[in-house]
């Protein structure tokens, strides 16, 4: 079949394009998100069969203060064997919470702060060739700590963390040594370093509109 040539199509930008599914098996049920086997109607002579990771979605924060720091905490990541430096981020896994209310949590309960200012910074797919899971990134700015008794008792992989402000320039040249993976923090900071070029007026507002995945909670 010989590829079409969208470029006469207007702008740049993903469609909402669902497909039928005639046939959805759950093949395993986790803790916090589900593995489905789909089969997935192309068109009218073709169905496939994809297993698909039906993920609640997530939120993460890009904390930011004059003259060019972010605030990044180090966590361990089990699947990867890493600690890796990444933004303050946390699941959307309570059905109903508004994702910046859940980023404001976050970033409380991670990094020890709390912000005046928000604004969405990048929304993205983490693997959609495999997962339904979606990330909103958010800017906080007007940052102050938290006072010490007010401070969230973290736990499990979180109660190690480690916090840090570093440079948007030093971050920008560790994902470019390959030394800083995480993809919020390469979506986050490359997002920022595009809308600080740009004197912040690419910035949407928090509550913009978010194309998120079917297996979002509701």
């Amino acid at each position: 079949m010989t590829q079409r040539d969208a470029s006469d199509e207007g702008p740049v930008r993903d469609l909402p394009a669902p497909r039928p599914v005639t046939e959805r098996d759950v093949v395993f049920r986790g803790r916090v998100w589900d593995v489905v086997t789909e089969h997935v109607r192309l068109d009218a002579n073709t169905v496939v069969a994809r297993d698909v990771i039906r993920h609640p979605g997530a939120v993460a924060v890009v904390a930011f203060r004059e003259p060019g720091d972010v605030l990044l905490v180090r966590q361990y990541r089990h699947p990867v064997g890493r600690e890796m430096w990444e933004p303050p981020a946390g699941l959307l896994d309570i059905a109903g919470e508004d994702p910046l209310a859940a980023a404001r949590r976050e970033l409380m309960e991670e990094a020890d702060v709390v912000a005046e200012t928000w604004h969405v910074l990048a929304d993205f797919f983490t693997s959609p060739g495999g997962s339904s899971e979606a990330i909103r990134i958010y800017l906080a700015r007007g940052i102050s700590d938290v006072p010490h008794a007010d401070r969230f008792a973290r736990e499990a992989e979180e109660r190690d963390m480690i916090r840090r402000w570093v440079a948007l320039d030093e971050v920008l040249a560790g994902i470019a040594a390959g030394e800083l993976q995480s993809p919020t923090l390469v979506t986050g900071a490359f997002a920022l370093d595009a809308a600080r070029r740009g004197n912040f007026a690419s910035l949407r507002p928090s509550d913009a509109p978010w194309a998120r995945s079917p297996g979002a909670l509701s």
